[in-house]
C-alpha cells in the first residue's frame, strides 16, 4: 500500500531535487541537503555494521547541535529506534532511561561523557558501541563518531522501513514519578510534519530556528515538519539561552520562525528597548509560544516586539502531538485560550471522572484524538490503558471549552488542589498573581494542611530591583480572588531556583519537596 514518505525517505527526496540548497545548520557547520543526506547514510550504514538490528535503540546524550539532524535521520533509513536523553540528567538518571530501553548503542558528546564515565560498568551499553563526537581526543575503548563515518558508505543503507514501524522513543520529563517512554512511529511523525506545514503555511523559503532542546518533542516535531516542507533548520546551538544573542541570531541567519516557552519571551522582553531596537529580526513571520501557559501581557508585549511576525500558541503533548492551535488572527479575541482542534483531528472531549461529556464551561479532563497520537508507553501496557479512553488520549490536563470550541487550559489534573472540598486549579490562581506589577514568575502548590487538608501556596520570583513582603502579596490578593483560592503563604525564591523542565514547565512535585524540606 502506498502510504507516505517517511522523513528518511524525505530528506532523500530533497537530496535529490534541490541538492546545493541549504537544508541543516548550528551555529558551526552547515550543509546542503546532498551533504546532509550523504552523512544521515554514512551513519546509518556505521551503525548497521556495529550490528544493529531492525528496532534496536540507539540512545543519544547531546546539547544542541547539527548532528542531531545526522542521528534523527540515520536512524530513519536504518530502521532504528533513537532515544533522546535530557542532557540535564544525573548519572543514575542517564542509566534508568539507558537501561529501561534496553539500548542497543550510545552516542554521546563529548562535554556530556562525564555521567557515563562515573557510570562505568554499570552503564547497560558495551563501550564497543558507545560512540562518541565533539572531543579532541576520543576515549581507546569507545567509537570515534567521525572514524564510523569516514568509513562507511554514503549510499541509502537499503534497509525496509514502513511506516507503522517505531522513529522514536521518547522519555517525559517524570512530572510524576519516573520517566515514561513514549513510541513514536515514523508515519505519525510524518502526518504531523504535513499538519504543522498547513497550520503554519511553511513553504520552502521558510527558515526555521530550534532553540528549545533537540532532545525534546517541540524542537523535534517542528524539525520534522520543515525538513518535510523542503526548508531549512538552524539548531540554536548554544548550552543556555541569552535572549540578546537569540535575537541577533534571528537576524543574522534570517530565520522566518522559531518555537519559545513564555520564559524565553520574558527574557527577551526584558532587554533594554535600544537592544532590541539593534535586531529588529524583520524576516521573522512566524511565532509559536508553547510548552507552558502564557501570561496575556507576555503575548500582548511580544506581539509588540515582533510587529512583522504572527504569534501562534499551541498545545500538545510528547504523547499526543500537537492538539490544538491558536493562530494570529485569534490572539486578540482569544486570548486564554490554547486555540481549537488542529486539522484533521477529530473534535476534544472533556469528560468527567465517570467518563461522561462535561458541558462548555465546565472542567473536565482533556482526552484527544490526533492522527498522529503515540503507539502507547515503552515496557508500560497499564499505563498506556490508562492513557486511553475509547481510542482517545489523555496526559492528564483538565480545560474548559467555550461555545465557539475553544480551550482554555486550567492544570493539570494531578496539580488540583483540594482544600476543605474545593477544588482549586493552580494556573487560575498563578493568572492572577502574574498581574502583580513586582511580580516576574509564580508556581501555586498544594501543601498539607491539618484544617483543610491542603492549603494554597504560591511561590514568587520577583522583577529584578522589586522588593515585597508576604503581606503585601497576600493583600492585593484579598479582593481579587475568592477566599478559598488564595494562598495561605508566600515563598520567594531566586529566578534560578524555581525548579523547571528543560522547556520551562515547573516541576510542582520538585517544588512540593522544596516547600517541605524548608518547613521541616
Amino acid at each position: 500500500m502506498n502510504e507516505l514518505m517517511t522523513l528518511g525517505q524525505a530528506l532523500s527526496a530533497q537530496a535529490r531535487l534541490n541538492p546545493n540548497r541549504l537544508g541543516v545548520r548550528d551555529l558551526e557547520r552547515a550543509m546542503t541537503w546532498s551533504q546532509w543526506n550523504a552523512r544521515a547514510c554514512r551513519l546509518a550504514n556505521a551503525l548497521v555494521g556495529l550490528g544493529l538490528g531492525d528496532g534496536d535503540r540507539v540512545a543519544v546524550l547531546a546539547y544542541n547541535c547539527v548532528e542531531w539532524a545526522e542521528i534523527y535521520l540515520a536512524g530513519a533509513k536504518a530502521g532504528l529506534v533513537i532515544v533522546p536523553v535530557n542532557f540535564r540528567l544525573v548519572a543514575r538518571e542517564i542509566a534508568y532511561i539507558v537501561g529501561d530501553c534496553a539500548a542497543s548503542a550510545l552516542i554521546v558528546q563529548d562535554d556530556l561523557a562525564g555521567p557515563l564515565e562515573e557510570l562505568g560498568s554499570d552503564l547497560p551499553v558495551p563501550a564497543s558501541r558507545i560512540v562518541r563526537f565533539g572531543g579532541k581526543a576520543p576515549r581507546g575503548d569507545w567509537q570515534n563518531y567521525e572514524t564510523l563515518m569516514a568509513a562507511a558508505r554514503d549510499s541509502e543503507p537499503g534497509r525496509p522501513v514502513h511506516g507503522a514501524d517505531p522513529w522514536t522513543l521518547m522519555y517525559t520529563s517524570g512530572t510524576t514519578g519516573k520517566p515514561k517512554g513514549a513510541i513514536r512511529s515514523h508515519r505519525a511523525a510524518a502526518q504531523l510534519a504535513l499538519v504543522s506545514d498547513l497550520e503554519l503555511a511553511v513553504g520552502a523559503t521558510d527558515d526555521a530556528l530550534l532553540v528549545m532542546p533537540m532532545c525534546h518533542a517541540n524542537s523535534l516535531n517542528f524539525f520534522g515538519s520543515f525538513l518535510y516542507a523542503g526548508a531549512a533548520n538552524t539548531i540554536y546551538s548554544r548550552k543556555t539561552f541569552d535572549p540578546e544573542h537569540c535575537l541577533r541570531t534571528l537576524g543574522e541567519t534570517r530565520a522566518s520562525f522559531t518555537s519559545l516557552v513564555p520564559t524565553h519571551y520574558i527574557m527577551m522582553l526584558g532587554l533594554p528597548a535600544a537592544v532590541r531596537e539593534r535586531f529588529p529580526c524583520e524576516r521573522v513571520s512566524k511565532l509559536m509560544i508553547s510548552s507552558a501557559p502564557a501570561r496575556e501581557d507576555t503575548k500582548r508585549a511580544t506581539m509588540e516586539m515582533f510587529a512583522n511576525s504572527g504569534l501562534f500558541e499551541l498545545y500538545g503533548s510528547t504523547e499526543a502531538g500537537w492538539v490544538t492551535m491558536l493562530h494570529p488572527h485569534e490572539q486578540f479575541d482569544k486570548l486564554g485560550s490554547v486555540g481549537r482542534e488542529c486539522i484533521g483531528s477529530p473534535p476534544i472531549r472533556l469528560l468527567d471522572e465517570n467518563g461522561n461529556e462535561v458541558p462548555d464551561g465546565q472542567p473536565g479532563e482533556l482526552y484527544s484524538s490526533t492522527p498522529y497520537t503515540f503507539d502507547g508507553y515503552w515496557n508500560l501496557p497499564d499505563k498506556t490503558r490508562e492513557a486511553f479512553r475509547d481510542g482517545a488520549c489523555s496526559v492528564g490536563d483538565m480545560a474548559l471549552r467555550d461555545d465557539q470550541g475553544y480551550i482554555r487550559l486550567i492544570d493539570r489534573k494531578k496539580n488540583m488542589i483540594i482544600s476543605g472540598g474545593e477544588n482549586i486549579y493552580p494556573s487560575e490562581v498563578e493568572g492572577l498573581l502574574g498581574g502583580h506589577p513586582k511580580v516576574k514568575d509564580v508556581a501555586v502548590v498544594g501543601v498539607p494542611d491539618a484544617k483543610w487538608g491542603e492549603a494554597v501556596q504560591a511561590v514568587i520570583v520577583l522583577h529584578a530591583g522589586a522588593s515585597a513582603s508576604e503581606s503585601e502579596i497576600l493583600d492585593w490578593c484579598r479582593d481579587r480572588i475568592a477566599g478559598f483560592k488564595r494562598p495561605r503563604a508566600i515563598t520567594f525564591l531566586r529566578e534560578e531556583q524555581m525548579p523547571r523542565t528543560a522547556t520551562g514547565k515547573v516541576l510542582h512535585r520538585e517544588l512540593r519537596d522544596l516547600l517541605a524540606k524548608r518547613s521541616s
